[in-house]
């Protein structure tokens, strides 16, 4: 066996591979930052020399399935009263307000701030559904992808890796109504949502980064647009990942229902061909037969808790979900909260809240809650990405999460312990020691190198967009 390269390299006492944890793991990878060996050595084995060594638990780096970069500038700043009952629907007003104010450069100093806290959080990818298109008085710039290439400059410059969804977004309401005012910016046809995507090809390539298609919503995307931009991406990039927001409302499945006679994901298993490149956003508001149809398809259900709790969505029925065999992943959606541990954990006590139970989301397999929700999260994310990011084995992006072992509330703890610690008892992203995406370190002694930097261009164009309102 030739000896490891130290700069593709890294030893672990501990890690949770996809079968469970194990101890003295080395992982290896290539110049691509493609793993290339996961090898256990015996339980007194020493690290081997001149190969670095983790300082704790070595965890795959955890995939974002669903985020709304420019959301981020305004996250903490719609808690106040507006209407006699606030909802997901007048919260929704505030976005629009915010979103028509935003610049390219602005959109570019938010999304690299926030990807670099992600990366800070144990985020090693993201999807980015996105449906802010146009200028803002909604005209289509000179170069149509001015805001998509913001957006993947912003995650090439924080080191994080990128599925970028643009979003399709029509109409206002069930059956085509004509869209509003507030959503001009969001509008484009459907030949030019193909078109955009044949542009951005060649720049997501370039990056490593994975392009698909968001329609945004049934309310927003008629059933013709729907069907032609489903075809047309399955000419231009077959096996692209579909992400739909989808059930995330009672008013929507009553409207839904007063269009169609049927639930929002009922009509869409029927219409539209789901599978396992399908991921459906929320899908909170399911019967027991939708939650058992559409977990046979395949597809994974995108989980946003903070952002759910943060709208008043509801809680998705996660141990129903599991009995049909169904996948998940985790997403910040609004970035009301930035960590993938504080998501975990809000899943979990949602969970435990409606059912009065705990421990809801361990298994046979996995009893320890945070490895289950762990292991489970990072294959349906990476599913939903449309990207090799499931895990610590071989032919899988070397996207690596290493737990500070040091840290007061991990410390002198059993592995599997440590992140139960992470998870559920300490301040979470302060246990995290550091981030690598495909093979670069990213973040050290939970620290990224553009932090101070990032953060103050982002209150920069924060303060801006607030000032212009």
């Amino acid at each position: 066996m030739m000896a490891p390269d130290p700069q593709r390299s890294l030893f672990a006492a501990d890690a949770l591979l996809p079968g469970g944890w194990a101890r003295n793991v080395l992982v290896q990878w290539d110049a691509a930052g493609r793993i290339t060996g996961v090898a256990c050595a015996s339980s007194d084995a020493a690290p081997l020399a001149g190969v670095p060594q983790a300082p704790g638990p070595l965890l795959a780096g955890m995939p974002n399935l669903h985020s709304h970069a420019f959301q981020r500038a305004f996250a903490g700043l719609t808690e106040y009263r507006t209407a006699g009952q606030d909802s997901f629907w007048s919260w929704r007003e505030h976005m629009y307000r915010f979103a028509a104010s935003i610049t390219p450069e602005q959109l570019e100093a938010i999304a690299t701030w926030l990807y670099v806290e992600m990366l800070e959080a144990g985020y090693t990818a993201v999807c980015e559904f996105h449906y802010l298109h146009h200028d803002r008085g909604g005209q289509p710039y000179a170069d149509g992808a001015t805001l998509s290439l913001a957006l993947l400059r912003a995650a090439r410059t924080a080191g994080i890796g990128i599925t970028l969804l643009p979003a399709l977004y029509q109409s206002s309401g069930f059956g085509g109504q004509p869209p509003r005012a507030q959503q001009a910016r969001f509008i484009r046809s459907t030949d030019d949502m193909l078109s955009l995507l044949e542009r951005l090809t060649p720049a997501a390539q370039a990056q490593g980064a994975a392009l698909g298609l968001a329609p945004h919503s049934l309310r927003a995307v008629a059933p013709d647009s729907l069907h032609a931009a489903l075809q047309g991406l399955a000419s231009l990039i077959p096996q692209a990942p579909i992400h739909i927001h989808i059930a995330e409302q009672t008013q929507e499945v009553d409207d839904c229902l007063a269009w169609s006679g049927q639930r929002p994901v009922q009509w869409l298993l029927e219409h539209a061909p789901v599978d396992a490149h399908w991921c459906l956003v929320h899908a909170t508001h399911m019967t027991p037969h939708e939650y058992a149809a559409a977990a046979r398809t395949g597809a994974v259900a995108g989980i946003c808790p903070s952002t759910e709790a943060n709208l008043g969505d509801g809680i998705f029925d996660m141990p129903l979900w599991l009995q049909h065999g169904g996948r998940w992943g985790l997403g910040s959606d609004s970035h009301a909260c930035v960590n993938a541990a504080e998501e975990l954990l809000l899943l979990e006590y949602g969970q435990r809240l409606v059912r009065r139970q705990r421990n809801l989301l361990a298994s046979a397999a996995q009893p320890e809650t945070a490895s289950a929700m762990t292991l489970q999260a990072l294959q349906g994310g990476a599913q939903a990405a449309g990207r090799p990011i499931g895990g610590l084995a071989p032919g899988q992006q070397a996207d690596l999460v290493v737990l500070d072992a040091q840290h007061a509330a991990l410390r002198e703890l059993p592995a599997h312990r440590m992140l139960s610690a992470h998870v559920f008892g300490s301040p979470r992203s302060a246990g995290i020691d550091s981030t690598w995406v495909a093979g670069v370190r990213r973040t050290s002694r939970g620290r990224h190198a553009l932090h101070e930097t990032a953060a103050r261009a982002f209150v920069a164009a924060r303060s801006a967009i607030l000032a212009a309102q």
